[in-house]
C-alpha cells in the first residue's frame, strides 16, 4: 500500500472502507494468533475476539507511523478484548450457575425444518456447501479448511459468516411467509 502503515491507519481514521477492509485482510490472521496467545482458547473463542477486536480498531484508531508501532498497539487491543470477553463469560456461568434452571428439552418434530434446509443448500454453490459440511458436521476448524482451499482463515470466515446469514433471513421470510399464509386461513 502507498505511503504503508500511516497512510492506512489514516485513512481508517477518515473512515475510509477500502482501509479498513485493506487493514482486516493484512492483519486478520496476525490478530488471531494473538488471540490464541493470549487466551489459550478454542477457534471460535478466537474469532469473537478479533472480531470485537477489529470493532475497538475501528472505533479508536488514530495514524500510527510505523508497522512495530501499529502491532504493539493491535497486540494490546486484542488482549484487552480478550480479558473483557473472559470476564464477561466468567460472569455468565456464574449467573447461570446461580439460577441453576433445568434444561429445556425441544420435542417438536423438525422434519419440514430440516426439508427446508436441505432445500436451501441445495440452491447454495456446492464449494460453499462443503465448506458448510466440513465446519458443522465434521467439526474441521476454519484454519483447517483454509488449508485445503488455499484461502485465508478469514475468507473462510467470511464466506460461512455470509451464507448463514443468507440462510436465516431466507428462514426468517419464510416464517413471514407462513405466518400471513396461516392468518388468511
Amino acid at each position: 500500500m502507498p505511503g504503508g502503515t500511516q497512510h492506512l491507519t489514516a485513512a481508517m481514521a477518515a473512515g475510509d472502507a477500502d482501509a479498513v477492509a485493506a487493514f482486516y485482510r493484512e492483519y486478520f490472521d496476525w490478530m488471531f494468533i494473538q488471540a490464541r496467545l493470549a487466551t489459550r482458547r478454542d477457534e471460535s473463542f478466537c474469532l469473537d475476539v478479533v472480531q470485537d477486536a477489529v470493532l475497538r480498531v475501528m472505533r479508536t484508531i488514530k495514524p500510527v507511523d510505523s508497522e512495530p508501532q501499529i502491532r504493539a498497539w493491535l497486540r494490546l487491543v486484542v488482549q484487552t478484548t480478550a480479558f473483557d470477553l473472559l470476564r464477561g463469560e466468567k460472569r455468565r456461568k456464574a449467573r447461570e450457575a446461580a439460577s441453576a434452571a433445568p434444561e429445556i428439552v425441544c420435542t417438536a418434530d423438525n422434519g419440514e425444518q430440516l426439508d427446508w434446509l436441505a432445500e436451501q443448500l441445495r440452491r447454495l454453490d456446492p464449494q460453499l456447501v462443503k465448506i458448510i459440511q466440513l465446519r458443522f458436521e465434521h467439526r474441521w476448524t476454519l484454519r483447517r479448511i483454509g488449508e485445503m482451499l488455499g484461502v485465508t482463515t478469514g475468507a473462510v470466515d467470511g464466506r460461512l459468516r455470509r451464507a448463514l446469514q443468507a440462510l436465516r433471513e431466507s428462514a426468517t421470510d419464510s416464517e413471514d411467509h407462513a405466518a400471513v399464509h396461516d392468518d388468511a386461513m
